[in-house]
């Protein structure tokens, strides 16, 4: 399942993502991106063995997988693969005090990516990078300037 209510304009509530991954055995993981650590914590708590959530909410990726988590499908780690596999792996290995570091540093330019809309703001830190261009497809546009400047010093602080 993927729950991402700022692409679809509407949310799956834990109660439905509960049931279907309790009806049907084919459905075997969420890609839990609603922003909401409650809405998080309630299929945590009541799902069903085998069944994975990982985040989709690269702020929250910390807090979920301390919580019980499984992973994370991640916007920021296209831009800084390193940075974010540190934080990931760390939280998977509870190992808090180097998560928290690598979260906190990380949170500012999080942030900043999706100030715009994604993948806008993630293809400005791609092509500061020198990684690809900032190209994206109709009805979809780049990054400001204002934005990939600020982008741009927040990765210069990295």
């Amino acid at each position: 399942l993927y729950n991402v209510p700022g692409r679809t304009s509407s949310n799956m509530t834990a109660q439905t993502t509960l049931r279907l991954a309790k009806d049907f055995e084919n459905i075997v993981a969420v890609k839990e991106a609603s922003g909401s650590l409650d809405q998080c914590t309630s299929i945590l708590k009541d799902r069903p063995e085998g069944f994975l959530v990982i985040s989709g909410d690269d702020t929250l990726s910390l807090p979920i997988i301390a919580s019980g988590g499984d992973g994370v499908i991640s916007v920021v780690a296209n831009a800084l693969p390193m940075e974010y596999s540190e934080l990931v792996s760390a939280s998977l290995e509870g190992d808090l005090k180097t998560a928290q570091k690598r979260q906190y540093q990380l949170f500012d330019l999080i942030n900043a990516l999706f100030e715009e809309g994604n993948p806008a703001g993630v293809k400005a830190a791609l092509k500061i990078l020198g990684v690809c261009d900032e190209h994206v497809r109709l009805p979809l546009v780049p990054a400001s300037s204002a934005l990939t400047n600020k982008i741009s010093g927040l990765l210069k602080g990295m």
